[in-house]
């Protein structure tokens, strides 16, 4: 299922994967790739995506910068990144699909500082720990009927998450080779990340930065695609969907939490944001 935003494509989890993780081993060729037309198109994912490649080679554009990926390579794309295929041969690994209210705050706060991030190329050794990783997930995730299935399949992808975010961090850009749009960005979502209870005017964020609003939201616009004010919602409305998943606080005491005093404009926001009422929302994530 896709959805349009500014002529580029959305990929959303479909109704299959409703509990916002997906999780699967696959192979393909240069003729399945053929079949794979949302995966050849140039397009943006609602959720975050880790491949670990085992074997052949892929070719994938991710914002205009085109990579090949080695086998025993590792590779993130977030969810604001435009990205394709562009060939395979004989390709074989995994695949992690996941909303980022599933994902541990601390490894989503590193994701996000980090990212843009290219491939990366490992050892076979460190490898085969990651693909033992993987296959207790995928265990996890084909025991749906037991109990605590979800807990358990968040729980072990986070450690999966916790691991490839551990082999980034060993060689991440450094600060002085970003742009200044990514510099300022990244400031920005550091700021966001600290104060998006307190502050929720692109304005006031521009002002702790130094520099004009029309400026911060080119700058944020030009790296992510988003304006200041998208990022501002759904940082906003991630946590909220963190309280109404992880709490029974009510509805209007979440408003209040996260700083709205207009309970009826919260829930206005949260269902234009997400398609869905916050209790639509609650319970269709504890059924």
């Amino acid at each position: 299922m896709r959805k349009k935003n500014s002529s580029i494509p959305i990929k959303t989890m479909t109704d299959a994967f409703s509990s916002g993780i997906i999780i699967a081993k696959a192979s393909f060729d240069e003729q399945d790739l053929l079949n794979l037309d949302d995966a050849r198109r140039s397009h943006r994912d609602d959720y975050h995506s880790f491949f670990l490649l085992e074997n052949g080679t892929t070719e994938i554009e991710i914002d205009f910068q085109q990579y090949t990926i080695p086998p025993y390579s590792i590779l993130y794309i977030h969810p604001h990144q435009v990205h394709r295929i562009v060939a395979m041969k004989k390709v074989g690994g995994s695949f992690l699909g996941i909303n980022s209210e599933h994902i541990n705050p601390e490894y989503l706060q590193l994701l996000e500082e980090m990212t843009p991030l290219k491939p990366l190329r490992l050892s076979e050794e460190i490898f085969s720990i990651l693909e033992t990783s993987v296959s207790l997930c995928i265990t996890l995730s084909d025991r749906k009927q037991k109990q605590l299935h979800q807990s358990l399949l968040k729980d072990s992808c986070n450690t999966l998450i916790g691991l490839l975010t551990s082999m980034y961090l060993e060689g991440a850009i450094p600060v002085d080779k970003l742009s200044r749009s990514e510099i300022i960005t990244k400031a920005f979502k550091a700021s966001l990340q600290r104060d998006f209870l307190a502050i929720k005017r692109p304005a006031a964020y521009a002002m702790r930065l130094n520099i004009s609003t029309p400026y911060l939201n080119e700058c944020v616009k030009d790296v992510t695609g988003y304006p200041v004010s998208y990022h501002i919602q759904q940082r906003i409305i991630l946590e909220a969907k963190r309280l109404l998943y992880h709490s029974d606080k009510s509805v209007k005491e979440i408003a209040d939490a996260l700083g709205f005093e207009d309970y009826p404009y919260f829930s206005r926001l949260f269902s234009k944001v997400t398609g869905m009422s916050a209790l639509s929302f609650r319970n269709k994530n504890r059924d």
